[in-house]
């Protein structure tokens, strides 16, 4: 398995800023995008019963409502080790402020893969969706796993399908953006860019020691 790092991609400049974000909004968006996907939902759906919730703290969540950020924080951490920063968030950052920017299309081709063996193979090294594209369109399968499922998404993306938002990390205004949720989605997004919305809004978490 690959090591994750955060915070080392290319500099991205012009980013637009829409409005400020919050812990409990990337909580939120990151559960909403996983449930539905066919390697989480079961897991997912086993702790919300396991604790007595039901899918719609998930599906649609109340940001006003305490206990449900405390309910979805507690399901991201037994999901995803968040609380306790381990798994994907081994060496997560606590100090992260999180804001809604906008990307144009040309801008999102600079954000980069997690360090993750999956994603630098698919990419040829880079760690970029972009030179990942005409890899997947020549066949290429890391470690054995077709590429052929964002294929069928950037056949979505150019029907007009919208996805939920990307969550991406930086160190800092005019530095490194690194996704940390969405990869197939970003993956789907440079196969079929020239079908892309002018700006797309994602949701950014920066730490000046998002660096590992």
């Amino acid at each position: 398995m690959g090591v994750t790092r955060y915070g080392q991609g290319c500099e991205v400049v012009g980013m637009r800023w829409l409005r400020p974000g919050s812990e409990a909004e990337m909580v939120a968006l990151f559960l909403r995008t996983e449930l539905p996907a066919a390697r989480f939902r079961d897991t997912l759906r086993a702790l919300l019963e396991s604790h007595g919730l039901p899918e719609s703290v998930i599906t649609t969540p109340d940001l006003g409502d305490d206990a449900q950020n405390r309910a979805r924080l507690r399901l991201l951490t037994e999901h995803r080790e968040y609380g306790t920063r381990t798994g994907l968030f081994e060496g997560f950052p606590d100090d992260v402020d999180w804001q809604w920017m906008a990307l144009t299309p040309a801008e999102l081709a600079t954000v980069r893969y997690i360090d993750y063996d999956y994603w630098v193979e698919l990419s040829g090294g880079t760690r970029l969706a972009v030179d990942a594209a005409p890899r997947i369109r020549a066949g290429v399968a890391p470690f054995g796993v077709s590429s052929d499922w964002a294929l069928g998404m950037a056949r979505e993306v150019a029907r007009g399908a919208r996805f939920p938002p990307l969550i991406l990390v930086t160190t800092g205004p005019g530095g490194d953006l690194v996704v940390l949720e969405g990869h197939a989605r970003l993956t789907a997004y440079m196969l079929a860019r020239d079908r892309l919305p002018p700006e797309l809004e994602v949701l950014v978490g920066s730490s000046p020691a998002m660096t590992h």
